[in-house]
């Protein structure tokens, strides 16, 4: 019998050095570990929250950014019921790729949800992109928000994934 009311597959996409690794332990265990590792293919971790009186199993995959793995990415696609694209905010360039991203999730998992997720916020001093930019891009690429957080100090990181869960169950 499963302990979990609802279970949703949650894409988690972006180009290297976004922090995305980061946000996954912030999620999953609320701390920072400063030994990680790069994610080579795909890591599957899993997290039940409560939402709204029901329990929640978000099953996130995270994706890695090696070329030789690229083919496999439209597989895992197959089934996801949300996703979330994360950009780093001191950094243009890794916006570049966001076309891309959705491109592939929209082709291989349908009319999904879609996050655009700025991270690092907490080097805010540093920013290359503003708040609406990423907004703008959002609406730009039809996406279901933009939020921004910081993996390194917790902000947003809960609130973000509780949006993602809201927008699934509605």
């Amino acid at each position: 019998m499963a302990s979990y009311d609802l279970n949703f597959k949650v894409l988690l996409l972006g180009d290297p050095s976004t922090g995305k690794e980061e946000f996954i332990n912030r999620y999953i265990s609320e701390i920072i570990h400063d030994d990680l590792n790069l994610t080579i293919g795909v890591d599957l971790y899993s997290k039940i929250q409560e939402f709204r009186g029901k329990k929640i199993q978000l099953q996130i995959w995270n994706f890695g950014n090696q070329e030789r793995f690229k083919f496999l990415l439209h597989q895992y696609c197959r089934g996801a019921n949300g996703a979330i694209v994360m950009y780093d905010i001191t950094n243009l360039k890794s916006l570049d790729h966001l076309p891309d991203w959705t491109q592939i999730i929209r082709e291989h998992a349908g009319a999904i949800p879609i996050l655009l997720a700025g991270n690092k916020l907490d080097l805010e001093k540093s920013r290359k992109v503003s708040k609406e930019e990423g907004i703008l891009l959002a609406k730009k690429y039809n996406l279901s928000g933009c939020v921004e957080l910081s993996s390194k100090t917790g902000q947003n990181v809960e609130e973000t994934f509780e949006l993602l869960t809201k927008i699934l169950i509605e």
